[in-house]
């Protein structure tokens, strides 16, 4: 049987005070390779924390983390970004596009730093766009878009580099549900070719989606489907 994609094992991450915050208590997670997870609480449950563990952005204060086997512990802040431009995509609320940067050029940054051989990445980078749609405003500006094609250039800016695990935080928060419902689509046609999906969200619509759902409040985490 393979080693889960995801562990963590009873992982605390505190902020000193005073009085000092515990934002995970004791969180313990397993989720396989193209598992199709939700984590849903309330703003102040820990889900942003969560978010930055499981990323690689943040460090737990007590227990362990292992992404494809590997104990991530004793990685220093440069194995550590090597480790997320290699295995890891994010997408956000806000999209965190660069504004004077064309949509090709925001989705080709990632390769910058993901060891992707500089003859491959404008090719790479037209595929994805193709994949979430958007092949027609490459040479756009992000100011431009609509709020949807804003999320989807952010999720081909994701994807590109071919990440294992794709961690998306309130990814439908800044859209109409029907825009809602075309993004979170499109990321279910992602986990469907076998990327391993966490949606963190406060929306029960968006998390019932997803084949599993945790639950998260007051830094303790339970499976509730």
């Amino acid at each position: 049987m393979s080693s889960p994609l995801v562990e963590l094992r009873d992982v605390t991450r505190s902020f000193p005070g005073p009085p000092e915050v515990q934002a995970l208590k004791g969180v313990s997670i397993s989720l396989a390779e193209g598992e199709y997870v939700s984590i849903v609480g309330p703003s102040g449950s820990g889900k942003s924390t969560m978010l930055n563990i499981l990323g690689l952005l943040d460090r737990p204060s007590v227990g362990e983390y292992r992404l494809a086997g590997s104990l991530t512990g004793d990685l220093d802040d440069d194995q550590r970004a090597a480790v997320r431009a290699r295995f890891i995509g994010f997408v956000f609320q806000a999209f965190h596009l660069m504004p004077r940067r064309s949509v090709l050029d925001n989705v080709l940054m990632p390769m910058l730093y993901s060891g992707v051989p500089r003859a491959e990445r404008h090719e790479r980078a037209r595929r994805a766009l193709e994949r979430v749609g958007l092949s027609h405003r490459e040479n756009f500006l992000p100011g431009t878009l609509s709020g949807g094609e804003r999320q989807r250039v952010a999720v081909a800016r994701a994807v590109v580099s071919g990440p294992k695990l794709l961690l998306a935080d309130e990814p439908t928060g800044s859209l109409d549900q029907r825009t809602s419902g075309e993004v979170m689509s499109l990321f279910e046609e992602l986990n469907a070719d076998g990327i391993t999906l966490v949606v963190i969200t406060h929306d029960r619509d968006v998390a019932a989606r997803a084949t599993r759902s945790l639950r998260i409040s007051d830094g303790r985490i339970e499976d509730v489907a």
